[in-house]
């Protein structure tokens, strides 16, 4: 994988993640999983390292743009 660039971590809340998977299915689920939560890159595909088991795939989050805050941040009455 290519070396995390500081622009990528220049502030708080700016996260980069490095996933380590059995296979495809499972390294775009985890990123779906994130992407549901959190404003993220789009990720198209995974990479394999030679002589290596699994996939791997990286992506950027920004943890201070929530994608679905929670009712109590949109100011929402929680039921």
């Amino acid at each position: 994988m290519e070396a995390i660039n500081a622009v990528h971590v220049s502030e708080a809340g700016l996260v980069v993640v490095d996933v380590a998977a059995a296979d495809d299915e499972t390294a775009f689920a985890f990123h779906a999983a994130l992407a549901a939560q959190w404003a993220t890159t789009s990720v198209e595909r995974t990479t394999r390292d030679a002589g290596q088991a699994g996939v791997r795939l990286r992506c950027y989050l920004d943890l201070r743009q929530p994608v679905n805050p929670p009712a109590s941040q949109r100011g929402e009455a929680l039921t």
